[in-house]
């Protein structure tokens, strides 16, 4: 078989663990999954009665066009529904986008590290890839500019930045985005907006008539609870969005998926009460950090990079053999770090426990 040669070495998306697996593993009986920044409270309680009445129909295929969330994303953003791209998540898009701007003789702009799926994708493209690294954990949007040529297509802000949970503030981005080739597509990837809270937070979708080389990206995956679902769309002028629909697979979103979306979105409420305890829950930890002398990045996340002074995948395993399956900084550009989403109050609590007791085993052990 002769596949492309860029994709031969290529290792697949690496999920955290099982929690199931876990448990067999390590003879535990509880195990917290703190690792994939998912919802702890799971979706809007709504979201039940409208998945209940996708299901049955099954033999019927999806409305491809996804009329319904269309129409309730619509509204929500304030965006002409001919704006609107959906996919099987975000990640789907970012394929999309892909796909359809990047070939061996162009290039793209990210930061470095950040979202794994822009280089990802871009590399099954057989684009050059131009890292640019964070600059005390923040993008470097002066840098990411100076890389950019007459073969750039697409440069990617994600925004807050995953792994590291931090912002770019509304002043950066539009004076970024002012400086940018017209032909030059901008991303910013806001799979974190609703739990953002800083208050200069750009406003990026009242920036989309004036720059029509800006695409928003969202999922339903993170607040909203619907990460098993798989759906999450891109927000752009609707020439992008007509250029890309051609590549989208013909029923890529299920019928489910769309409903729960509806359902979900029209719950604020309970979108609103979920970021609410979301920061409660990162107070916690960077109360933690604060009295045990540890370092992390502030973020608009829901989850925290800690600089525990100890190798990422020792602390990993430290922390998984007390049931706590968290990730580690050591594949995501931060050494001697954690990265863990927030959970309950009660997952939290427990946690807190556990890293401070793994904190004292391998202070103990390097002290010897």
């Amino acid at each position: 078989m002769k596949v492309k040669t860029q994709v031969i070495g290529m290792e697949p998306y690496k999920p955290g663990k099982p929690m199931e697996e876990v448990k067999q593993e390590l003879g535990l009986s509880d195990v917290h999954k703190l690792a994939s920044n998912e919802n702890p409270y799971g979706p809007s309680p709504a979201v039940a009665e409208a998945a209940a009445e996708a299901v049955r129909s099954p033999e019927i295929y999806p409305d491809g066009y996804a009329a319904e969330i269309r129409s309730a994303v619509a509204r929500h953003l304030d965006v002409n529904p001919s704006q609107l791209i959906f996919g099987a998540g975000s990640d789907e898009v970012i394929l999309m986008l892909c796909r359809a701007l990047l070939t061996p003789e162009t290039n793209t702009v990210m930061a470095s590290p950040t979202f794994s799926q822009y280089k990802h994708n871009a590399v099954v493209e057989g684009a050059e890839i131009r890292e640019v690294p964070l600059k005390n954990g923040y993008h470097d949007l002066p840098a990411m500019l100076e890389q950019v040529d007459a073969d750039t297509r697409i440069i990617w802000v994600c925004n807050p930045n995953n792994p590291t949970g931090t912002y770019t503030s509304k002043e950066e981005f539009e004076t970024f985005l002012k400086q940018v080739p017209s032909d030059v597509l901008v991303v910013s990837d806001e799979a974190y907006i609703e739990y953002v809270t800083a208050p200069d937070y750009p406003d990026t979708l009242s920036l989309m008539n004036e720059y029509p080389n800006l695409m928003v990206l969202r999922t339903f995956s993170k607040a909203y609870g619907l990460a098993s679902l798989r759906i999450g769309y891109g927000a752009g002028s609707t020439e992008l969005v007509q250029a890309l629909d051609p590549i989208r697979p013909p029923f890529n979103t299920t019928t489910m998926a769309q409903k729960a979306a509806a359902a979900a979105l029209n719950d604020q409420e309970y979108v609103e009460s979920c970021r609410k305890e979301n920061r409660k829950a990162l107070d916690e930890f960077i109360a933690f950090c604060h009295s045990h002398g540890l370092s992390y990045l502030p973020s608009q996340t829901n989850f925290l990079l800690i600089d525990t002074g100890i190798p990422g995948d020792k602390m990993f395993d430290s922390l998984l053999k007390k049931g706590f399956i968290v990730r580690s900084g050591e594949s995501l550009g931060f050494p001697e770090s954690i990265r863990v989403t927030a959970g309950t109050k009660e997952q939290n609590q427990l946690f807190l426990q556990a890293l401070e007791e793994s904190l004292n085993e391998n202070n103990t052990l390097s002290e010897k």
